[in-house]
């Protein structure tokens, strides 16, 4: 979910890769890469809260049970019966948009206590016949209900407190009963409404985002992952709407459709929505699913959603084999929604989406698009056993959840799409041959799901596949409807090592407490001229301070996969901080990036490694090559290494065509673009680049038969939008001329767009810059009538590469007005705009001038403060930055970051952090790139 991006993956031939616990400890370290991919649309999340408060750092006012951010113990959910209405037209009275709803929740008196809690947020309550905001009776057993004393609702927990004249009674069953009002706002939580406009008619959805803690907006309910029930939803709807939720339509009249009841399931996997959307459906052979997916009208008609129809049924097969369990709803519905602050939501037998998650048109959507619709659908349909059938306890443990289903969602896209090997693209862009945090930060105990989420993925298989799969589906069929801690799973696989006889260095517990109990990853440094090898914390700043101890002393038990000379090596285990290999030729540890660590050796290994890169590059694997790439920026950065050292991976790249090498290289090379392109070295580096691309631009302009074409392979796709981006990037009058001729016929007959979908958000980008404001303004009108989000998220994009600072005040402007800008792109537009040279301090001094309303207008979850703070900041790197951003700080502190805040602090550090960077680093950097820019 995300608007920057990357991703994970692979299928059963690589079952040896699938699941073993290095496959697990990959899956822990791509929870961190989910979290960042969410976090690039939607803040809310379960440990900060987002629109509601939060349930975990919160401080607790009082001893009081009602000022306690966790329920009691006391009483367990069964079942409830909930009714809603939501009015897609606005009150006379009000002006507002409402919903109402009754709900009675049967639930069991575990203790003894003469209190009811349960979960109530911005819900108004109808008073009943006996003066209060509740109903209570006996659901039988001889035992009357005591009567209700006092209710009221505590704001600041989101309670509705109840406190009755006596006790319930242990193992007896109770009723509660509640009529209630609630606002569908545009707020994209909890019960809300989503606006669009389709053939000249505004229309309105109500739909549904729970997680974290916002189906307490919808009805009263014990929100917490582990208070599982069964659910009865009926919904009120008017005339030419359908209504939707997690269980089948049971009946159906022309105002209400009553559904089967759920599964035994969690609060925040509800779903309900009501609209007019059209919708596809198939029930695919072997799978006896009905599956559908629906959208706004026009885009079914557009066929849009039939690519997530017919990939579906067989990513929903593959997992039934892999889980080695049915999916165990009737059906699966997923539907595309105009305003969706997520990229995607697992909400059991309803899955909720971006439409450009879900929707894909040949005529507008690229390789790239298609791919994450793929990825996403597999996410979200890996949840509905690995999170909803078993569900973790507790947020804190998130982590596993979504670490898991981001490792294996590129299993079912592999078996969906096996052409695209994807396995690659896991390994570039989720394992992050950047890694995504980092690992010198020191994080507050409030922090714990950050800090194991930075973890990793323990390299090549410690178990073999049948072993480490039948531990899996034995947890999955014990804990089938329940909670667990991610102990249980270790428990398990614990369990289906020794069964099959596995050698390991240690326990599965032994062996993952290290990864998820440790802040960070190691950096394992090998010396070929003694053959010692050692491992040490990698900190990518040298002079942080690492306050958090371990109990490990910062020491992991790593798999070490490795070449000499060419030919693989058998694996080592590095279980203490030394060991020792052999010497050779030259040396490659971190064979095929299988492992989530850094590699550095001595000098004499790095000159035969750059030779071998410039002499025969394909004795070293492509993903390898991206990995030296990546791994020299890091250890230079780091200071673990010289930066002209990092800088002599990439020259061998005018000979390398692959994806990987290039991604990685420009990935790296964007930080120096960041610190420098408002200084001198700037010129020089643009001038290395454009030398370096040349040959690349060259040999796509001949395999695609001068731009005729697309190239044949997924990734060389990719990487034909890298050769032209960067060509047209570094000033290749040829690139520019190109896409200026593409963008002129498309504008000189708007009905036809030559360019092809792969290449748009370059051409589009490439074109305003060099255009002016005929260009923005057409660009801007067809980002209005887009009949696809993808398109629009294009153009979009785009728009915010004009050079024209004009231009980009006024983009700024529409950010704020939800009528041009929706509110879920407000953030991320900014940010676009924020990484424009151009825009950059006009995007800085709007946020600063706009704070206060920002943060008070756009407060709930539509916004993401984090994204915005560190968007405008990122190019940070002078004094008068920093004591702009420390006035910032100073000058908010009463109006508050919200989400923000902990991105603020980073801010202040990362700018301390490049203003030291280019002190060190800036001359030899500008030598070396006027040296090597000549031809």
């Amino acid at each position: 979910m995300g608007e920057k991006g990357f991703y994970i993956s692979k299928p059963v031939g690589v079952v040896a890769i699938i699941l073993g616990v290095g496959a697990l400890a990959t899956i822990i370290a791509l929870s961190v890469v989910y979290d960042q991919e969410k976090s690039k649309n939607n803040e809310v999340s379960p440990t900060n809260g987002g629109t509601t408060s939060n349930p975990i750092t919160t401080p607790t006012p009082s001893n009081e049970p009602w000022d306690k951010y966790r329920l009691p113990t006391s009483l367990v959910p069964d079942q409830y019966h909930v009714t809603l209405w939501p009015r897609l037209t606005r009150n006379e009275t009000t002006g507002l948009y409402i919903f109402t709803g009754k709900s009675t929740v049967e639930f069991v008196c575990a203790e003894e206590t003469d209190l009811i809690l349960i979960h109530s947020n911005k819900l108004n309550y109808t008073t009943l016949e006996n003066g209060h905001s509740a109903r209570l009776t006996s659901a039988g057993g001889g035992v009357a209900a005591p009567s209700i004393k006092h209710s009221w609702l505590k704001i600041e927990t989101q309670y509705l407190v109840i406190q009755l004249d006596g006790k319930l009674v242990k193992d007896q069953r109770y009723h509660l009963y509640t009529e209630f009002t609630g606002e569908l706002a545009d707020d994209l939580g909890g019960f809300y409404r989503s606006e669009y406009t389709e053939n000249g008619v505004d229309k309105v959805v109500a739909t549904t985002q729970m997680q974290p803690t916002d189906a307490r907006k919808a009805f009263p309910c014990f929100d917490e992952p582990a208070m599982k029930a069964v659910f009865y939803i009926t919904l009120i709807h008017q005339h030419g709407t359908i209504a939707l939720s997690n269980g089948m339509e049971n009946s159906q009249n022309v105002l209400v459709t009553a559904f089967a009841p759920t599964k035994k399931m969690s609060t925040y996997l509800l779903a309900f929505i009501v609209s007019d959307f059209g919708f596809v459906s198939e029930i695919t052979e072997g799978l006896l699913v009905k599956i559908r997916i629906y959208a706004r009208k026009n885009a079914i008609a557009a066929n849009q959603g039939e690519y997530a129809l017919n990939v579906t049924g067989p990513i929903l097969k593959f997992f039934e084999d892999y889980y080695n369990a049915s999916y165990p709803l009737p059906k699966s519905d997923q539907i595309a929604l105009p305003d969706f602050n997520a990229g995607a939501m697992e909400n059991w037998g309803l899955i909720t989406y971006r439409e450009t998650a879900l929707l894909y048109d040949t005529e507008f959507s690229s390789n790239s698009n298609k791919e994450r619709i793929a990825s996403i659908i597999s996410h979200e349909l890996a949840h509905m056993w690995f999170g909803n059938l078993v569900t973790l306890r507790w947020w804190n443990d998130l982590w596993l959840n979504e670490g898991f289903a981001s490792y294996v969602e590129y299993l079912g896209a592999d078996y969906a799409e096996p052409s695209w090997n994807v396995v690659r693209r896991l390994i570039c862009t989720k394992y992050g041959l950047g890694c995504p945090f980092d690992p010198s930060h020191n994080p507050t105990s409030s922090q714990k799901k950050v800090l194991i989420n930075i973890l990793s993925q323990l390299i090549h298989p410690i178990i073999t596949s049948n072993s480490c799969l039948s531990g899996l589906q034995t947890y999955l069929n014990k804990f089938a409807y329940g909670n667990t801690v991610y102990t249980d799973l270790w428990d398990h696989l614990q369990e289906a090592a020794v069964a099959n006889s596995v050698a390991l260095p240690g326990t599965v517990h032994t062996i993952m407490n290290r990864w998820v109990l440790q802040m960070g990853f190691p950096v394992v440094t090998i010396d070929t001229t003694t053959g010692a090898i050692h491992q040490k914390h990698f900190l990518l700043d040298p002079e942080s301070n690492v306050t958090v101890p371990s109990e490990f002393n910062y020491e992991w038990i790593v798999p070490i996969r490795w070449m000499k000379t060419g030919n693989p090596q058998a694996q080592k285990w590095l279980v203490k901080k030394t060991g020792r290999t052999s010497g050779a030729d030259w040396v490659l540890a971190n064979l095929n990036v299988s492992g989530y660590y850094r590699v550095n050796y001595d000098q004499g290994n790095w000159d035969k490694l750059l030779d071998v890169l410039n002499n025969s590059h394909q004795l070293i694997p492509v993903i390898n090559r991206a990995q030296l790439v990546d791994d020299a920026f890091n250890l230079a950065r780091a200071k673990i290494i010289k930066t002209v050292l990092a800088l002599d991976t990439t020259k061998y790249l005018s000979k390398d065509m692959e994806y990987m090498p290039w991604e990685s290289a420009l990935d790296n090379l964007d930080y120096f673009s960041l610190m420098f392109d408002r200084s001198e070295v700037y010129g020089p580096m643009q001038a290395y680049l454009k030398k370096q691309v040349t040959p690349v631009f060259n040999y796509y302009k001949e395999i695609t038969g001068n731009w005729t074409k697309v190239p044949d392979g997924h990734m060389e796709q990719y990487n034909q939008v890298n050769a032209i981006s960067l060509a047209c990037r570094t000033g290749m009058e040829e690139c520019q001329t190109l896409i200026k001729t593409w963008f002129s016929a498309w504008m000189s007959n708007p009905e036809t767009n030559p360019i092809h979908p792969n290449l748009r958000s370059t051409v589009y980008c490439n074109a305003i810059a060099a255009g002016g404001d005929k260009e923005w303004d057409f660009a801007w009108k067809q980002f209005k009538n887009a009949a696809i989000a993808i398109e629009a998220d294009k153009l979009r994009s785009a728009l915010a590469c004009t050079k024209q600072p004009w231009l980009l005040n006024r983009y700024l402007e529409y950010t704020l007005d939800p009528n041009m800008i929706r509110k879920q792109d407000a953030t991320s537009t900014i940010v676009y705009i924020a990484q424009n040279v151009v825009g950059q301090s006009l995007a800085w001094d709007f946020v600063r001038a706009r704070w206060s309303y920002i943060f008070t207008q756009y407060g709930g979850g539509s916004f993401s403060f984090s994204n915005l703070v560190n968007g405008v900041t990122e190019r940070f790197s002078t004094e008068f930055e920093l004591q702009q951003l420390k006035q910032f700080k100073a000058d908010n502190a009463e109006v508050g970051f919200g989400s923000g805040t902990l991105a603020v602090e980073q801010s202040i550090e990362r700018t301390i952090a490049n203003i030291k960077w280019i002190s060190e680093n800036e001359k030899e950097i500008l030598d070396w790139f006027t040296a090597e820019a000549k031809p």
